[in-house]
């Protein structure tokens, strides 16, 4: 009877140790089932800002695109401009050039005509003098513009 009492014992002490161990289990159970809803709520809104992060991706590289576009036609105008403007300070230089030329002309011709005077009257003025006095003020203002902009 004795190995009856100890083997009742001790499957009696088996049994607690099964329902503790069981309940135990089960509250971890119930823990990792919390768990895993709260996990699913955090993928949920992984996703959904995944989603949107995407989306907002899209757009950055539309909007990007029409920047490259449109930075790309501004290049294209301002560079035909810089030719533009290239040409016609070219054209202006030649221009002061010639005016240069005909100042200098204008002045030997007027140097060797010595005009008549009179005491009385102021000394006439002649066109061609009147000209290039005209241009050499021209000529003097383009310079210094061009002195400008190259500073």
């Amino acid at each position: 009877m004795t190995i009856n009492l100890i083997a009742d014992v001790l499957v009696a002490s088996l049994l607690v140790a099964t329902i503790i161990t069981c309940f135990i289990l089960t509250k971890r159970i119930e823990r990792l089932k919390t768990d895993e809803a709260g996990m699913r709520q955090t993928v949920g809104a992984l996703i959904t800002a995944t989603d949107n992060a995407e989306r907002a991706i899209a757009g950055l590289k539309s909007t990007l695109g029409d920047c490259d576009r449109t930075l790309e036609e501004r290049l294209r105008t301002a560079e035909r401009y810089a030719a533009d403007l290239a040409a016609q300070v070219e054209a202006g230089q030649v221009v002061m050039e010639r005016i240069g030329q005909i100042v200098s002309a204008a002045t030997l011709v007027g140097a060797k005509e010595a005009p008549i005077e009179t005491p009385a009257a102021p000394p006439p003025v002649s066109r061609l003098e009147s000209a290039a006095q005209s241009a050499a003020a021209i000529r003097a203002r383009a310079a210094r513009r061009l002195e400008e902009q190259a500073a």
